[in-house]
């Protein structure tokens, strides 16, 4: 197994007296899909908003190629090859793709913008990520598809050669063939070496796409298992609080240890 090119070591964040983060453990491998999953309020993204530094956490170690960092900044974030595809995108319906993925780190050439090197480079990131839906990318984001727009984000994620990808509910509200289209990019960039945190509701795209499951409950990591070693149920017993990895059920305050018939 490759090593971590992410780990987190019992990290802590806390809101004034509100413990989110309750000593977390992470280890993200490059080239591998790590599927990030909770119920509301666990603590997926506070852990997300400590890695692309936007609230640094209060304790604990962040490792990146096993060297100790300080994400203090969403800068110090991207110059370790971080990046962040928020659900929301951020993505500006008036500009046209390849303005929207140089958007704040455009390229310059004599004092203005090199257009033609803008176009090339958004071009082949594209193409390297097989993508074949976007007809030019000089469209309007606003004439985009849902699915269209998330390849979009994505794609200004890996532009600048990112080591590591977090997509934060990539699929939620689109149709059955969109999703399928962002799955499969998730795919290809595992393929090409990247680290994926796919942070998702739906588990079904978890186990499609997902090469280990971290489940966070009530702000602690309660499993970090291969996909192929657990199953659905397990995971929905892991998330809601009635599984631990000991193979122990709680139901209600009482405990019954997995398989007993009593």
């Amino acid at each position: 197994m490759s090593e971590p090119i992410i780990e987190l070591v019992n990290v802590k964040k806390s809101f004034g007296p509100v413990s989110v983060l309750k000593g977390v453990n992470l280890k993200v491998r490059p080239g591998k899909v790590t599927a990030l999953v909770g119920d509301n309020g666990a603590g997926k993204s506070t852990l997300i908003k400590g890695l692309a530094g936007v609230q640094p956490y209060d304790s604990g170690e962040v490792l990146i190629d096993g060297k100790h960092r300080d994400l203090h900044a969403p800068r110090d974030a991207a110059h370790l090859g971080i990046e962040v595809v928020y659900q929301d995108l951020a993505l500006c319906d008036n500009l046209d793709i390849v303005q929207n993925m140089f958007l704040g780190r455009e390229e310059l050439s004599f004092g203005t913008f090199d257009e033609g090197r803008m176009e090339k480079e958004a071009s082949d990131t594209l193409r390297s990520l097989s993508v074949r839906t976007v007809k030019s990318v000089r469209q309007k984001v606003s004439s985009l598809s849902g699915g269209q727009r998330q390849t979009v984000a994505i794609a200004r994620a890996v532009l600048k050669n990112a080591r590591v990808v977090i997509l934060d509910e990539p699929t939620a509200a689109l149709g059955v063939a969109q999703t399928e289209q962002v799955l499969n990019l998730v795919d290809r960039l595992s393929d090409q070496g990247v680290a994926v945190v796919l942070i998702s509701h739906n588990l079904a795209d978890v186990f499609a796409v997902a090469d280990d499951i971290a489940v966070l409950y009530l702000g602690q990591m309660v499993a970090q298992i291969p996909t192929e070693q657990t199953t659905r149920d397990d995971v929905v017993g892991y998330i809601t609080g009635t599984k631990t990895m000991d193979g122990i059920e709680h139901i209600g305050t009482s405990a019954i240890a997995t398989g007993d018939p009593s």
